[in-house]
């Protein structure tokens, strides 16, 4: 018999053998589509997607391009559950994958962030009405007496000495033309449905250790939020990112999250729990002292969103 033939025949003896002796195979084709209708959760943080898939029924692993892709029901919803990997082209890649292969009508992102807004403290858990991206920007020629601009861009916000943020142009299959623009919104209605989910959300004030966050955390809905492909721990370019854009929580992804949502006309919302406060705390940042605390109450409150959702 040819080599190649053994091969095959041995190949799907061992295939036949796993699955009668009970084993669960991942689906791995890369032109896999899946034709039900799914709510993408997606995680940033690894910690957090490990509680939410925990609560899943049904759960089936799918692996395309080396992402695994978690599809089953949470919460009675449809859902397909994934980590964009951290960073803003990361998480743009890992969600038109999903976009691309499975078919999904609304996502929800979330993980931990930084706070800006003073007002803020870690445990806090916001979501924005709107996202841009701040390193979506210039750095501009230093000239006599200042900073020389190319004309061809727009500059909407006040620049941070040579950096100057910028709008960004982008396609979508439903406008004639491309369009240029800064922010990016969230969908209303799933932004609405986030206000009565709030209400229904515990989150966790101490950590299995024993420490305990100063004061009980709080949900906040609407205001914007900033993403950039740079890890923030400077308080002067927090105070400027607050003051400049009005932000209140600033990550690595989520702006990117809803720009491919903007692009592809799929509703969007991002969750996201103060786990540091970018540079704006005493001493050493704080991401790894609640770091779990906060990864846990974002995963409540994907839980609490998906509950009820409207269609």
């Amino acid at each position: 018999m040819a080599e190649w033939r053994v091969r095959a025949l041995t190949g799907g003896l061992v295939i036949v053998t796993l699955v009668l002796a009970g084993w669960v195979l991942p689906a791995v084709a890369h032109d896999m589509q899946d034709d039900v209708r799914r709510i993408a959760v997606v995680s940033a943080f690894a910690p957090e997607m490990t509680v939410l898939r925990g609560d899943m029924d049904s759960a089936r692993v799918h692996s395309i391009n080396g992402v695994e892709f978690v599809a089953g029901t949470l919460e009675g919803q449809n859902v397909v559950l994934f980590l964009s990997g951290i960073s803003v082209v990361n998480a743009a890649m890992t969600v038109q994958l999903a976009l691309d292969h499975f078919t999904i009508d609304r996502i929800v992102f979330s993980g931990i962030a930084g706070g800006v807004d003073p007002a803020l403290h870690i445990g806090d858990v916001v979501i924005a009405d709107r996202w841009g991206q701040y390193l979506e920007t210039l750095f501009a020629r230093e000239v006599e007496g200042g900073w020389a601009k190319p004309p061809f861009f727009d500059y909407p916000f006040a620049n941070f000495g040579m950096m100057f943020p910028r709008s960004v142009t982008v396609q979508r299959a439903s406008a004639e033309a491309p369009e240029t623009r800064f922010w990016f919104p969230v969908d209303d209605a799933l932004l609405a449905h986030a206000r009565h989910a709030a209400a229904e959300a515990v989150l966790d004030r101490c950590q299995a250790d024993g420490a305990c966050l100063q004061r009980p955390p709080k949900i906040i809905i609407g205001g914007p939020g900033v993403s950039g492909g740079a890890f923030i721990d400077n308080a002067a370019f927090r105070e400027y990112t607050f003051k400049t854009f009005g932000a209140r929580v600033l990550d690595m992804e989520s702006a990117a999250v809803a720009h491919v949502a903007y692009a592809n006309n799929v509703p969007f919302i991002a969750v996201r729990s103060l786990s540091d406060l970018a540079g704006g705390g005493q001493g050493e940042n704080e991401i790894e002292v609640f770091l779990g605390l906060a990864a846990g109450n974002s995963a409540t409150v994907v839980k609490a969103l998906l509950r009820g959702m409207p269609e």
